[in-house]
């Protein structure tokens, strides 16, 4: 570095770089050397009708969704990404900026490179408004990885090398199918249909079978606790309250794990439909790889019961959790970060666009 930028080389070597996870429903923040530092929602409370964050700014993430669905009038708790793209960037920016800050331990001028996950199904324009984004919140350098690409990456998959890895990363709004090979991907998909899309069919269940109105936050304690893919070995039941939708009166009413697993059979089916669909479509040769080697689930959508069964069953293919499976988008961003000269191919700058 040229001692002619002074402030450049301070900035390069004080920064903490990261990888940063931007989930629908969880960001996640990964520093180089040092591993997960940051997991919280992604919500930000602000005042209706604007952008303005609540509590001086810190009303993000855990702090915000304690507010969901309790909230007065002029107070929304919202989550500013939709689908896994930014649905509203200021408040976007205002929650990176405070997660970076969060995260930084050097002086708050000092700028860090940023590797942010994106779906593969990202348009142009969307790109644009993650780095526009995640550059006002703070960052020097922003390079996009696709999601199952860093996923694969984190779960530890030979990815650089000349054989066909699978991953499914299902999230909270998008589901991420991917061929991987040479560091690169051969065939993907983005499909909107993951956890978000199973807690309202919950939501839906419960108002149509037993009158009763729940919200989303009620609706994943249901499905993480009595949801399931498949026969499960032991079948539970569950007491879940909301107000009566005839009576408009506070009740509770018991569901089982066998009602709740016909309600998610549809989105369940929908994810195998669209793996199946990246299947026929990969090479012959990948496809005698994955013979072997199968598909590997991450995400936190994936932590449905008896989901790998439900897959395998449908595919006849061997399926597998991946390590930690709620945390190998960010670990893997983390990885690139010292290896971005080998993902080079598929990372997206702003020069990209």
């Amino acid at each position: 570095m040229s001692w002619n930028n002074p402030l450049e080389w301070v900035s390069q070597h004080l920064s903490v770089d990261v990888g940063i996870d931007l989930g629908t429903a969880n960001t996640l923040v990964c520093a180089r050397d040092r591993g997960i530092i940051l997991n919280e929602p992604s919500v930000v409370a602000v005042k209706k009708g604007t952008n303005e964050v609540l509590l001086d700014g810190t009303a993000v993430g855990y702090r915000a969704k304690e507010m969901m669905g309790k909230t007065p009038g002029e107070i929304e708790a919202i989550r500013p990404l939709r689908h896994g793209v930014i649905a509203n960037p200021k408040v976007t920016e205002k929650m990176l900026r405070y997660f970076i800050n969060k995260v930084q331990d050097g002086p708050r001028w000092v700028k860090p490179r940023v590797v942010i996950a994106v779906p593969v199904g990202i348009t142009a324009v969307e790109r644009r408004a993650v780095i526009n984004a995640t550059e006002r919140a703070g960052a020097r350098d922003v390079y996009l990885i696709p999601e199952p690409m860093a996923a694969g990456v984190g779960c530890d998959l030979p990815v650089t090398e000349p054989r066909g890895s699978l991953i499914v990363d299902i999230g909270g709004g998008t589901t991420e199918i991917a061929v991987l090979s040479l560091a690169g991907i051969v065939k993907a998909t983005s499909l909107r249909i993951a956890g978000d899309e199973m807690d309202d069919a919950v939501v839906s269940h419960l108002r149509r079978n037993h009158n009763l109105m729940i919200g989303v936050i009620s609706a994943e304690r249901v499905k993480l606790t009595v949801g399931s893919a498949w026969a499960m070995d032991e079948e539970l039941s569950y007491v879940v309250s909301g107000r009566d939708s005839i009576t408009g009166l506070p009740r509770s009413a018991t569901v089982t794990s066998i009602e709740i697993r016909e309600a998610l059979a549809h989105p369940v089916r929908l994810i195998c439909e669209a793996i199946r669909g990246q299947l026929e479509l990969a090479p012959p040769e990948i496809s005698a790889d994955l013979v072997e080697s199968g598909l590997v689930l991450v995400g936190g959508g994936s932590l449905l019961h008896k989901l790998p069964e439900a897959i395998e069953d449908y595919l006849g293919l061997p399926v597998r959790m991946g390590d930690d499976p709620l945390t190998a988008v960010a670990r893997g961003t983390g990885v690139v970060l010292n290896k971005l000269e080998i993902f080079k191919d598929v990372l997206g700058t702003e020069e990209d666009l």
